[in-house]
């Protein structure tokens, strides 16, 4: 078997200034990221995950060598995040894909996620690592309440926010006529499974295609974030020798008009109607009832309304100490 059409796409979406998304799209490896702690740290944080891909894998099996892999990329975004008080806090999500020898092996951290299309079906390889995603796997939420949950765009685990970072990796045996995506969640909270399916069964033949519909029909549905898309089919036949590998399988694809996918797709919002979007958060799982106690209160403000509270009451004991005292000195 072999690496047969492969296509990377991205777009900033119709709400966001700038792109926070990288990929990769140079077999036998592909990946995803998702940038999180403000635009220009977003940028850096994936932009330094997908570039540390490029180094030498340790030596091992498959799957010892995707978690050195992205072992290396977190190291290389926490280090940049600890030296440069400017992007201090950064992180990104990651979810690759190393394809040989009829294996697909994939790693993980974060909500960007993994997917296959086999025999007509769809299904999600990869697992959320986010606050509402813990929350419905411990059943204190349901799929419809997540859709809407205010707290949606915090993650649990990211790379670049610890020296080290648990990687969810596993390894798939795939068959001739498989198609692996790879996705930020821009795409994912815009479209549904049926759209995400359609898309790829309608442009069998031309994966670009299929890139550039899913990319609009995200847009279509509101664009509220990045759009990363990176898909590939598995072939009957061998590999082509690295050396026979086209230039452009080892760069980062221009981003695409989502527009022009789709001829009536509405315009994109120009920069005046454009306003900023949630950025994401990170936060450990052992937080996340703390979260959902306060649905409405935004994660990094539950702790300022606690500083308010304790300030208020120091101020009130001073208030009253003060009082005590000028009535003793009255008396």
């Amino acid at each position: 078997m072999r690496i047969g059409q492969r296509a990377g796409a991205t777009d900033t979406g119709r709400k966001r200034r700038r792109n926070e998304d990288s990929f990769v799209v140079r077999p036998p490896l592909f990946a995803v990221a998702d940038g999180m702690g403000g635009a220009q740290a977003g940028e850096i944080a994936s932009r330094l995950a997908t570039e540390a891909l490029g180094d030498s894998a340790p030596a091992g099996t498959a799957e010892e060598r995707v978690v050195g892999l992205v072992q290396g990329a977190n190291r290389r975004v926490y280090e940049r995040s600890a030296e440069d008080a400017a992007v201090s806090g950064m992180g990104t999500t990651i979810t690759l894909a190393l394809v040989e020898d009829g294996l697909v092996t994939i790693g993980h951290v974060g909500d960007s996620r993994a997917y296959l299309v086999r025999d007509g079906s769809l299904e999600q390889l990869t697992q959320d690592h986010s606050l509402v995603a813990e929350l419905m796997r411990s059943g204190k939420l349901s799929p419809e309440e997540a859709e809407s949950h205010p707290q949606r765009s915090v993650i649990t685990r990211a790379l670049g926010t610890d020296p080290d970072v648990d990687v969810d990796v596993f390894t798939l045996e795939a068959r001739p006529g498989d198609v692996f995506l790879l996705c930020s969640d821009g795409l994912t909270s815009m479209v549904g499974d049926d759209v995400i399916l359609g898309a790829i069964e309608a442009s069998r033949d031309d994966l670009d295609a299929a890139a550039r519909t899913l990319i609009a029909r995200a847009n279509r549905g509101g664009g509220e974030d990045n759009i990363t898309v990176v898909c590939f089919e598995i072939a009957e036949g061998e590999d082509a020798p690295a050396a026979e590998a086209s230039p452009e399988e080892t760069v980062r694809l221009p981003a695409v008009d989502a527009a022009a996918a789709e001829p009536d797709d509405e315009e994109t919002l120009d920069e005046l109607d454009r306003v900023p979007a949630v950025d994401t958060m990170v936060v450990p799982p052992e937080q996340a009832a703390r979260f959902a106690a306060r649905p409405d209160a935004p994660p990094d403000r539950l702790d300022a309304i606690g500083r308010r509270v304790l300030v208020t009451l120091a101020i009130l004991a001073l208030v009253l100490g003060a009082l005590a005292l000028l009535f003793w000195g009255l008396s």
